[in-house]
């Protein structure tokens, strides 16, 4: 028997590499069928726990965003999203006290008799979420006694509100504007205001890391207490300055206290609110907000204007010394920061040193003109 007889009594061979394929045709498909539906089940089955997984971390996010609230808290007890609206009836116009561009503010009473301030805004399109990211993030890290104190925020789906400190008297702009309220702000008052600003700017600019931009100096954004002190508020526009970068921003702010360069650089720095803050100085001092002294500033005729003729009328002229000296000092300050080139305005830092320091006064002050102030020498 040869080799060939001996194997033929155990079967057809087994088939080799070559005619596998075409040896067992229906196993194979089923092979690579069974194969793929796993593949694509473990793909389709990845994406979808992935999905489920941002899902519920956005939700975390959100649950923790309003659990931030009772974290920076200092009020005793905890605050829930329930008790703000009751103490609003869910934001019912009878308590609003003030509407801007990106919310409106309300008066709200606590159940323990506290009353804080609440700022709804308007909607949460991404350019208010952003706002509100901004805002939460920069007062809940930054401490000064004139910087508004924020007690807490809330990302809820029905809305996003801060909730900060109640300034019974409002803002700066609505006492200026007010006939019986404004006569309280006496000169000295005034210029405290000013020197609490300053001091607020010079914090966020020089002792802040990385520096932080205001953008929106105003007015409207000087809230006043009961007692007339001064807090610097709404942070939503605020920017934080990063050195390694060209800090190009889109033009933001009030108009009327934007700095010129703004419109054709773009770019955001500390002097932007150094000229917001010269004229606010100008507002405070005049009782109304200065455009049409700003637009002839370059007339020769507008130099020779008196300081005291720039005065509100609404109070009589300052007679004691320690005041005109003051007034004499913040309008120097004034139109130094109103310089048209940026890096000719004096920082912040700069200014709260003279205020310190004073200035000494040459002539009386109903000869002083504009352009007697010695601005032009800082």
């Amino acid at each position: 028997m040869n080799y060939d007889d001996h194997f033929s009594d155990l079967g057809p061979a087994p088939p080799t590499k070559n005619n596998y394929f075409r040896a067992y045709p229906l196993i194979f498909f089923i092979i690579v069928f069974v194969s793929s539906t796993i593949i694509l089940s473990l793909i389709f089955g990845y994406f979808f726990l992935l999905k489920r997984k941002n899902k519920k971390a956005e939700l975390q996010m959100i649950s923790t965003s309003y659990e931030d609230v009772f974290k920076i808290w200092n009020y005793d007890g905890r605050i829930l999203f329930e008790d703000i609206i009751k103490a609003t009836e869910d934001f019912d116009i009878k308590y609003c006290i003030g509407t801007g561009g990106y919310g409106s503010v309300y008066k709200a009473e606590l159940s323990g008799g506290k009353v804080v301030a609440v700022k709804k805004l308007h909607r949460s399109e991404l350019c208010f979420f952003n706002n509100f990211q901004n805002e939460s993030h920069l007062l809940s890290q930054i401490r000064h006694r004139n910087i508004v104190k924020l007690y807490g925020f809330c990302l809820h789906r029905r809305c996003m509100f801060f909730i900060y400190e109640y300034m019974e008297r409002g803002s700066l702009f609505c006492v200026l504007r007010n006939d019986e309220e404004v006569t309280e702000l006496d000169w000295k008052k005034r210029v405290n205001i000013i020197k609490s600003v300053a001091h607020a700017l010079s914090y966020l600019h020089h002792d802040c890391v990385p520096p932080v931009v205001h953008r929106d100096i105003s007015s409207n954004n000087i809230l006043l207490n009961s007692e007339l002190e001064t807090s610097v508020a709404d942070f939503g526009l605020a920017r934080l300055l990063n050195f390694d970068s060209s800090n190009r921003t889109m033009m933001a702010g009030t108009y009327g206290y934007i700095a010129p360069e703004l419109a054709y650089t773009m770019i955001v720095t500390e002097k932007c609110d150094v000229y917001s803050f010269g004229v606010l100085i100008l507002e405070v001092l005049m009782g109304t907000h200065p455009r049409d002294l700003l637009s002839s500033l370059s007339f020769p005729s507008t130099q020779h204007r008196m300081l005291i003729d720039l005065l509100d009328p609404r109070l009589l002229p300052p007679v004691d010394k320690k005041d005109v000296q003051n007034i004499v000092l913040v309008s120097a300050i004034a139109f130094a920061c109103l310089h048209s080139k940026p890096e000719s305005r004096p920082t912040m830092q700069c200014i709260c040193k003279k205020l310190l320091t004073g200035k000494p006064m040459e002539k009386s002050f109903q000869e002083i003109t504009i352009s007697k102030l010695g601005y032009s020498e800082w």
